[in-house]
Protein backbone atom coordinates (compact mmCIF):
# COMPACT_ATOMS: atom_id res chain seq x y z
CA UNK A 1 0.00 0.00 0.00
CA UNK A 2 1.27 3.41 -0.85
CA UNK A 3 2.23 5.37 1.52
CA UNK A 4 0.25 8.91 2.51
CA UNK A 5 1.54 11.84 0.70
CA UNK A 6 1.52 15.81 1.52
CA UNK A 7 3.11 18.79 -0.90
CA UNK A 8 4.46 21.88 0.29
CA UNK A 9 4.69 24.90 -2.14
CA UNK A 10 7.14 27.32 -0.79
CA UNK A 11 7.92 30.48 -2.57
CA UNK A 12 11.60 30.81 -2.02
CA UNK A 13 14.17 28.06 -0.35
CA UNK A 14 14.17 28.62 3.05
CA UNK A 15 10.63 29.12 3.64
CA UNK A 16 9.53 25.65 4.01
CA UNK A 17 12.07 25.04 6.57
CA UNK A 18 11.43 28.17 9.01
CA UNK A 19 7.55 27.52 8.46
CA UNK A 20 6.27 24.19 8.39
CA UNK A 21 9.80 21.87 8.69
CA UNK A 22 8.37 20.98 11.98
CA UNK A 23 5.06 19.03 10.20
CA UNK A 24 7.33 17.84 7.28
CA UNK A 25 9.45 15.87 9.50
CA UNK A 26 6.45 14.93 12.13
CA UNK A 27 4.49 13.36 8.75
CA UNK A 28 7.57 11.89 7.52
CA UNK A 29 8.00 9.94 10.90
CA UNK A 30 4.18 9.00 10.36
CA UNK A 31 5.21 7.20 7.22
CA UNK A 32 4.04 10.44 4.55
CA UNK A 33 6.09 11.24 1.46
CA UNK A 34 6.41 14.52 1.80
CA UNK A 35 7.42 16.67 -1.76
CA UNK A 36 8.35 20.08 -1.70
CA UNK A 37 8.32 22.40 -4.42
CA UNK A 38 10.28 25.74 -4.03
CA UNK A 39 9.57 27.67 -6.92
CA UNK A 40 12.50 30.16 -6.40
CA UNK A 41 16.18 30.21 -4.49
CA UNK A 42 15.25 33.69 -2.74
CA UNK A 43 18.88 34.47 -4.52
CA UNK A 44 18.01 38.45 -4.82
CA UNK A 45 15.62 39.15 -1.89
CA UNK A 46 16.40 36.82 1.14
CA UNK A 47 20.02 36.15 0.64
CA UNK A 48 21.52 39.29 2.09
CA UNK A 49 24.77 37.73 3.97
CA UNK A 50 25.47 36.18 0.81
CA UNK A 51 25.48 39.04 -1.32
CA UNK A 52 27.64 40.83 1.12
CA UNK A 53 30.88 38.86 0.13
CA UNK A 54 33.37 39.57 -2.28
CA UNK A 55 33.04 38.60 -6.46
CA UNK A 56 29.18 37.16 -5.21
CA UNK A 57 27.73 36.63 -8.60
CA UNK A 58 23.61 35.46 -9.20
CA UNK A 59 24.58 31.98 -10.26
CA UNK A 60 26.88 31.40 -7.23
CA UNK A 61 23.59 32.63 -4.62
CA UNK A 62 21.66 30.55 -6.45
CA UNK A 63 23.78 27.34 -6.16
CA UNK A 64 24.62 27.79 -2.44
CA UNK A 65 20.98 28.21 -1.92
CA UNK A 66 19.89 25.51 -3.43
CA UNK A 67 22.61 23.42 -1.33
CA UNK A 68 21.21 25.17 1.40
CA UNK A 69 17.60 23.74 0.68
CA UNK A 70 19.02 20.33 -0.08
CA UNK A 71 20.66 19.83 3.21
CA UNK A 72 17.55 21.01 5.11
CA UNK A 73 15.28 18.68 3.37
CA UNK A 74 17.52 15.63 4.15
CA UNK A 75 17.56 16.68 7.92
CA UNK A 76 13.63 16.89 7.61
CA UNK A 77 13.26 13.42 5.60
CA UNK A 78 11.88 14.73 2.94
CA UNK A 79 10.91 12.43 -0.06
CA UNK A 80 11.25 14.40 -2.78
CA UNK A 81 12.67 18.69 -3.73
CA UNK A 82 11.80 20.18 -6.75
CA UNK A 83 13.63 23.84 -7.97
CA UNK A 84 11.40 25.74 -10.26
CA UNK A 85 14.02 28.11 -10.73
CA UNK A 86 11.47 30.68 -11.64
CA UNK A 87 13.48 33.87 -9.60
CA UNK A 88 12.26 36.25 -7.29
CA UNK A 89 11.67 39.85 -6.19
CA UNK A 90 9.70 39.47 -8.31
CA UNK A 91 8.57 35.89 -8.52
CA UNK A 92 6.34 35.55 -11.65
CA UNK A 93 4.69 32.23 -12.82
CA UNK A 94 3.87 31.48 -16.39
CA UNK A 95 0.88 29.59 -17.81
CA UNK A 96 3.79 27.02 -18.50
CA UNK A 97 4.56 26.59 -14.74
CA UNK A 98 1.20 26.70 -13.15
CA UNK A 99 1.20 24.00 -15.63
CA UNK A 100 4.03 22.19 -13.99
CA UNK A 101 2.67 22.84 -10.87
CA UNK A 102 -0.66 21.35 -11.42
CA UNK A 103 1.45 18.27 -12.87
CA UNK A 104 3.26 17.79 -9.59
CA UNK A 105 0.00 18.37 -7.22
CA UNK A 106 -2.00 15.34 -9.88
CA UNK A 107 1.64 13.40 -9.50
CA UNK A 108 1.17 13.87 -5.62
CA UNK A 109 -2.03 12.89 -4.92
CA UNK A 110 -1.47 15.08 -1.14
CA UNK A 111 -3.42 14.34 1.61
CA UNK A 112 -2.68 17.91 2.30
CA UNK A 113 -0.80 20.93 0.60
CA UNK A 114 0.81 23.70 2.40
CA UNK A 115 1.48 27.38 1.35
CA UNK A 116 1.97 30.83 2.35
CA UNK A 117 -0.65 33.59 4.00
CA UNK A 118 -3.37 35.14 1.80
CA UNK A 119 -1.23 38.69 2.17
CA UNK A 120 1.90 39.81 3.12
CA UNK A 121 2.70 43.59 1.94
CA UNK A 122 6.07 42.89 3.14
CA UNK A 123 6.65 40.01 0.58
CA UNK A 124 4.03 40.22 -2.69
CA UNK A 125 5.84 37.13 -3.48
CA UNK A 126 4.44 35.04 -0.59
CA UNK A 127 0.81 36.17 -0.99
CA UNK A 128 1.47 35.52 -5.08
CA UNK A 129 2.31 32.07 -4.27
CA UNK A 130 -0.46 31.38 -1.59
CA UNK A 131 -3.21 32.35 -4.58
CA UNK A 132 -1.41 30.31 -7.41
CA UNK A 133 -1.22 27.15 -5.11
CA UNK A 134 -5.38 27.89 -4.61
CA UNK A 135 -5.51 28.53 -8.90
CA UNK A 136 -3.35 25.19 -9.54
CA UNK A 137 -5.37 23.27 -6.81
CA UNK A 138 -8.54 24.00 -8.73
CA UNK A 139 -7.10 23.39 -12.56
CA UNK A 140 -6.15 20.25 -10.78
CA UNK A 141 -9.24 19.02 -10.16
CA UNK A 142 -10.80 19.61 -13.96
CA UNK A 143 -11.47 16.67 -15.56
CA UNK A 144 -10.77 18.65 -18.76
CA UNK A 145 -7.59 19.82 -17.69
CA UNK A 146 -4.80 17.41 -19.39
CA UNK A 147 -7.53 14.69 -20.05
CA UNK A 148 -6.77 11.31 -19.11
CA UNK A 149 -4.39 12.15 -16.25
CA UNK A 150 -5.21 11.14 -12.56
CA UNK A 151 -7.43 14.59 -11.21
CA UNK A 152 -6.53 15.82 -7.86
CA UNK A 153 -9.67 15.20 -5.34
CA UNK A 154 -9.70 18.28 -2.66
CA UNK A 155 -6.75 18.00 -0.19
CA UNK A 156 -6.69 20.87 2.83
CA UNK A 157 -4.53 23.62 2.05
CA UNK A 158 -3.04 25.35 5.28
CA UNK A 159 -1.57 28.33 5.25
CA UNK A 160 1.88 28.47 7.34
CA UNK A 161 2.81 31.49 9.34
CA UNK A 162 4.26 34.20 8.10
CA UNK A 163 6.74 36.74 9.83
CA UNK A 164 4.72 39.74 10.88
CA UNK A 165 1.00 37.94 11.63
CA UNK A 166 -0.29 40.81 12.92
CA UNK A 167 0.19 42.61 9.66
CA UNK A 168 -0.64 39.69 7.35
CA UNK A 169 -4.72 39.21 8.32
CA UNK A 170 -3.14 35.14 9.11
CA UNK A 171 -5.46 33.43 12.03
CA UNK A 172 -4.10 29.93 13.11
CA UNK A 173 -7.11 27.63 13.50
CA UNK A 174 -5.04 24.29 13.77
CA UNK A 175 -1.78 23.73 16.22
CA UNK A 176 1.09 21.05 15.36
CA UNK A 177 2.83 19.67 18.51
CA UNK A 178 6.10 19.38 16.99
CA UNK A 179 8.45 18.23 20.12
CA UNK A 180 9.59 14.63 18.90
CA UNK A 181 11.10 16.42 15.89
CA UNK A 182 11.82 19.53 16.77
CA UNK A 183 16.06 18.56 16.61
CA UNK A 184 15.11 17.53 13.06
CA UNK A 185 13.74 20.84 12.65
CA UNK A 186 16.57 22.86 14.30
CA UNK A 187 18.94 20.66 12.17
CA UNK A 188 17.49 22.31 9.31
CA UNK A 189 16.90 25.47 10.70
CA UNK A 190 21.03 25.61 10.82
CA UNK A 191 21.25 24.44 6.98
CA UNK A 192 20.24 27.92 5.89
CA UNK A 193 23.20 29.47 6.60
CA UNK A 194 22.41 32.67 4.47
CA UNK A 195 19.69 33.82 6.73
CA UNK A 196 21.06 33.11 10.28
CA UNK A 197 19.64 35.59 11.63
CA UNK A 198 16.46 34.32 11.90
CA UNK A 199 17.34 31.15 13.61
CA UNK A 200 16.77 32.54 16.79
CA UNK A 201 13.45 34.13 16.08
CA UNK A 202 11.84 30.96 14.39
CA UNK A 203 13.03 28.73 17.43
CA UNK A 204 11.17 31.44 19.67
CA UNK A 205 7.97 31.28 17.60
CA UNK A 206 8.17 27.27 17.91
CA UNK A 207 8.29 27.71 21.84
CA UNK A 208 5.05 30.75 21.92
CA UNK A 209 3.05 28.46 19.86
CA UNK A 210 3.66 25.51 22.00
CA UNK A 211 2.20 27.75 24.80
CA UNK A 212 -0.97 28.21 22.53
CA UNK A 213 -1.21 24.64 21.45
CA UNK A 214 -1.49 23.41 25.98
CA UNK A 215 -3.90 26.34 26.27
CA UNK A 216 -5.88 24.79 23.28
CA UNK A 217 -5.73 21.53 23.71
CA UNK A 218 -7.52 20.26 26.77
CA UNK A 219 -9.05 23.14 28.17
CA UNK A 220 -7.26 27.19 29.26
CA UNK A 221 -5.35 25.42 31.98
CA UNK A 222 -5.31 21.67 31.22
CA UNK A 223 -3.81 21.01 28.21
CA UNK A 224 -1.05 18.80 27.51
CA UNK A 225 2.50 20.26 27.52
CA UNK A 226 4.31 20.83 24.27
CA UNK A 227 8.02 22.57 23.92
CA UNK A 228 7.25 23.36 20.31
CA UNK A 229 4.59 23.66 17.74
CA UNK A 230 3.72 24.96 14.86
CA UNK A 231 0.39 26.61 13.51
CA UNK A 232 -1.05 26.60 10.16
CA UNK A 233 -4.65 28.39 9.18
CA UNK A 234 -6.87 25.88 7.18
CA UNK A 235 -8.72 27.07 4.11
CA UNK A 236 -11.05 24.87 3.33
CA UNK A 237 -14.10 23.30 5.59
CA UNK A 238 -13.17 19.95 7.96
CA UNK A 239 -15.72 17.41 6.67
CA UNK A 240 -16.56 14.95 9.52
CA UNK A 241 -19.00 12.24 10.87
CA UNK A 242 -18.73 13.21 14.57
CA UNK A 243 -17.53 15.77 16.35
Amino acid sequence: MANKTALIVSAHSADFVWRCGGAIALHASLGYDVTVVCLSYGERGESAKLWKHADMTLEKVKTERRKEAENAAKALDVHDIEFFDLGDYPLEMTRESKDRLVGVMRKVQPSFMMTHSKYDPYNTDHMYVSQWTLECRAIAQAWGHNPGEKILGAPQVYLFEPHQTEQMDWKPDTFLDITPVWDKKWAAIQCMEGQEHLWHYYENVAQNRANHFARNSGGQSGGRAAKYAEGFQSIYPRTVDEL
